[in-house]
């Protein structure tokens, strides 16, 4: 775990930007693909549908999953893009990759044993807002993204992150409105009395 972190920290001080770069790229894609879902959610539902992971009664499942899935990655995406809240945008992107890519690999399992075709030859819709697709590429496209989405995660990176700024600087103004703590518990009187008394001159006698 110690070996994982030293690299991320490595990569993370490289002198070009690659935690924005990865961030950045990773939203885009998720805000692409979301909105392609979005434009058309009945096409959306019918490649959830192909999937059996849902029940079909009632259809509140169903439908909801196809209304709120894309935006639900609009918003991931977005935040990704501007910095706000990147840990938990990547976060819920990891956890929503961790669900798609075994439902699309357990797919083209069976589209294999029904159809007798190679594992390789399977392609399909898999509903992820990109048409349709050759499985063993777009497992590796997943794999990818896992990973990418992991390093948002983990990343300790603060560079161009609005939300990490203003976090800074409201710390930053408690604790130039907080009064200075040597005079906090001073009395007032003693203040005053310290301040009236008269030097003692160097060398000089207590008995005069």
């Amino acid at each position: 775990m110690s070996g994982n972190g030293s690299i991320l920290r490595r990569l993370d001080a490289v002198s070009i930007p690659l935690p924005v770069i990865v961030r950045v790229l990773l939203g885009v894609y998720f805000i692409y693909s979301g909105i392609n879902k979005a434009i058309d959610p009945i096409d959306f539902l019918k490649a959830i549908r192909t999937y059996g992971a849902l029940p079909e009664s009632p259809p509140f499942f169903l439908n909801a999953t196809a209304i709120v899935l894309p935006w639900l990655e609009i918003v991931c995406g977005v935040g990704l893009v501007l910095g706000v809240l990147r840990r938990g945008a990547g976060l819920t992107i990891g956890l929503m990759l961790c669900v798609f890519t075994p439902a699309i690999l357990f797919r083209a399992l069976s589209m294999m044993n029904e159809q007798g075709l190679s594992f390789f030859a399977v392609e399909f819709d898999c509903g992820c807002g990109t048409g349709r697709e050759i499985i063993w590429i777009k497992l590796l496209k997943n794999t990818v993204l896992l990973l990418l989405a992991l390093w948002t995660v983990f990343s300790t990176s603060r560079v161009w992150e609005p939300g990490a700024w203003f976090c800074h600087r409201q710390r930053t103004t408690r604790s130039m409105g907080r009064p200075g703590r040597p005079y906090e518990d001073v009395p007032a009187e003693h203040a005053e009395s310290s301040d009236n008394r008269s030097p003692v001159p160097v060398g000089a006698s207590d008995t005069g």
